[in-house]
């Protein structure tokens, strides 16, 4: 191939007009070509022309320089200007704080026996957001919920509806039940645990119970029952007190709540995200001055008299006579705190020391304490007793018809006659006025009118009213126990002031108390105060021994092989709580042993006996001799060895 370029065609232009003949040249050496004609152009077609671009972007522009800013400003507000008020929030919904309960502490007898004690238990909670249509993706998350839980915690299914689905849609936290045993939580936590293995595996079922929670705390447990229930209380179901001595010691015993504040994040805490936790402190030991053996004697005896005699109630106390320590103090009908549900709403409180009423003959010790004291008498100071006497607007009688009774001021005591106690203490002073005052003021030595001391809840302290205020017939039915009110342990009080050589000891029943950190801390000493001298006392204790050992005496049925017992009956009518007007008996019998060196004091009494005999040395007698003799072999106290010196109960006119 030529290395030449090849020819280029030329392409015909459109032709040109001719020139006139004339014009023409004609072709010679050097002379060009002529120019073709050109044909004429096509008309051009219609074009669109596009607006400019510039105002289009400009608007563009502002726009996203206006949301720009917008978004500047907020930035600014929420990290700058409310940046505070934002954290805030967020710590709120982040973070979820929960009290620790503080482990209550125990109540033992006198050994360290534990009569009331904690163990494990749990606060079943819930978080509400997560039962919601936008958590579940159902609309019945709550009911289904519930219906699972009911049955286990033994609830009603629209009471823990109501819980799951509560009016403020934002609220994260729900108690659904407190103080549940492991068993129950075990129960709900093995069913979270099936639901979630089978959401897992078909994705077709819904954990409903995802949101359900548990809170470490304890239940309270009385080991022992119903013995001694009358004096513990119970606890309720805020953890509190509910009656006696966890109630009268709630703050002691409960210790103080801790707190924990953690993050969490679908109900369950993020372990790197921190917390804070204020632990709890424990509650102190409460260390009572009953003895569990003794209590469950008392309780024992006093349930099945009070069931055989049908009567509405018994109570028992049992106390040393040096310290003033309440060893005992039971009631029928009890109740067992471990289950409230099944008890009588009449039988929660703690009757020996709630209940008021008129003593009867047990009280004839502090009008013949005055007597003697006085000395306006001796044990052997000859006293007429007619069948009738009659005093003011009344004629009064003894518990049976009797001829002219020669007696002594001992067989007064001894044969417990309201009319020889009515002429003892008519001697008091010069005037029955008088003669008032002076009783009076040796009953409020003897405590009655007054709390015992132990500040127990809703305990009364009866009803003496002033001398001044005695009716006419009170005069004369008072220096018996008729007209004036007490509860058992004043009763039980007054015959351990005898027993302890005329000083009353205020009554006891908490020794001390332990705290947390071991230390054992006494009770404060109780108060001591000389009602009668030691002469009046040991005098009145032989007075009463010829209650029991003498066969003219009441209380032949409370006598103690190798012991000498003194004790005294007592037979009152009993004022109806329900109509305000005498209805049935209070029989009681109280008394100490050894009665020539005392130690410990038992005080009987049974309310509205129907069904056999109601007299006191009848049926309060073989209580008091059953306790006794469990009492005195516990403490370990041996007879004395020695016989009593009997006084005369009678003389020849």
């Amino acid at each position: 191939m030529s290395d030449r370029e090849p020819p280029r065609r030329r392409v015909p232009g459109p032709a040109r007009p001719s020139r006139p003949a004339s014009a023409q040249r004609r072709p010679g050496p050097g002379a060009r070509p002529g120019r073709r004609p050109v044909p004429p152009r096509p008309a051009a077609p219609n074009v669109i022309r596009l607006g400019s671009p510039r105002p289009r972007l400009r608007m563009v522009g502002l726009a996203l320089a206006l949301v720009m800013i917008a978004f500047v400003v907020r930035l600014l507000q929420v990290q700058a200007v409310d940046a505070s008020t934002y954290a805030a929030k967020a710590e709120q919904n982040r973070y979820v704080g929960q009290v620790l309960a503080a482990e209550r502490g125990e109540i033992t007898d006198r050994s360290g026996v534990a009569l009331a004690s904690s163990e494990d238990a749990y606060d079943i909670t819930a978080d509400p957001t997560m039962f919601n249509r936008a958590t579940l993706k159902i609309d019945d998350g709550p009911e289904q919920a519930a219906a699972l839980l009911a049955p286990i915690l033994g609830q009603d299914q629209s009471t823990l509806v109501g819980k799951l689905r509560p009016k403020d849609s934002a609220a994260r936290y729900a108690k659904l039940a407190s103080r549940q045993t492991p068993q129950v939580w075990k129960q709900i936590k093995d069913l979270k645990s099936a639901l979630t293995a089978k959401e897992s595996a078909d994705g077709s079922t819904v954990n409903v119970l995802a949101g359900v929670f548990s809170v470490p705390s304890s239940k309270r447990v009385y080991p022992n029952g119903d013995l001694a229930a009358a004096v513990l209380g119970w606890v309720n179901a805020e953890g509190k007190g509910g009656g006696g001595i966890e109630q009268q010691l709630n703050a002691t015993l409960a210790g103080k709540d801790g707190k924990i504040r953690y993050a969490q994040s679908g109900g369950r805490q993020v372990p790197t995200a921190g917390s804070t936790e204020t632990p709890a402190v424990p509650g102190s030991d409460i260390e009572l001055t009953l003895d569990r053996d003794i209590q469950w004697a008392a309780q024992n005896a006093i349930t099945e008299q009070v069931e055989k005699s049908k009567a509405d109630r018994g109570y028992v106390v049992v106390q040393d006579t040096r310290t003033g320590e309440i060893l005992a103090m039971a009631n029928s009908p009890g109740f067992d705190p471990n289950d409230l549900t099944e008890a009588n709403p009449d039988a929660l409180g703690n009757a020996a020391l709630q209940d008021a009423y008129e003593p009867g003959s047990t009280a004839k010790i502090m009008s013949m304490a005055a007597v003697l004291e006085e000395n306006v008498a001796t044990p052997l100071t000859r006293v007429t007793v007619p069948n009738r006497l009659h005093r003011g607007d009344r004629l009064f009688k003894d518990d049976i018809d009797h001829p002219t009774w020669y007696l002594t001021l001992n067989g007064v005591l001894a044969k417990s006659s309201n009319i020889g106690t009515i002429l003892a203490t008519g001697e008091l002073g010069k005037t029955q006025a008088e003669a008032n005052r002076v009783l009076y003021s040796y009953l409020r030595k003897f405590g009655l009118g007054s709390y015992t001391g132990v500040d127990f809840p809703g305990e009364t302290k009866g009803i003496l009213a002033a001398p001044d205020d005695w009716s006419t017939s009170q005069q004369y039915t008072i220096p018996f126990g008729q007209g004036v009110s007490l509860n058992a342990l004043q009763a039980a009080s007054v015959y351990s002031t005898i027993a302890n050589g005329g000083v009353r000891v205020e009554p006891t029943l908490v020794r001390g108390t332990q705290g947390p950190d071991g230390r054992f801390t006494p009770a404060a000493a109780p108060k001591k105060s000389r009602v009668v001298s030691a002469k009046t006392a040991k005098t009145l204790a032989r007075m009463l021994e010829s209650v029991v050992d003498d066969r003219e005496g009441t209380g032949t049925k409370a006598r103690i092989p190798g012991y000498r017992v003194a004790g005294k009956t007592g037979t009152a009518n009993r004022v109806d709580p329900a109509t305000g007007k005498y209805k049935g008996y209070t029989s009681s019998f109280a008394g100490f042993a050894p009665a020539d060196n005392p130690r410990v004091t038992v005080y009987c009494a049974i309310q509205n006996a129907t069904e056999g005999s109601y007299f006191g040395g009848q049926i309060c007698g073989p209580i008091f001799k059953q306790v006794m003799e469990f009492a005195l072999k516990t403490l370990q106290v041996p007879p004395t060895g020695t016989k009593s010196a009997s006084l005369p109960v009678t003389f020849a006119p």
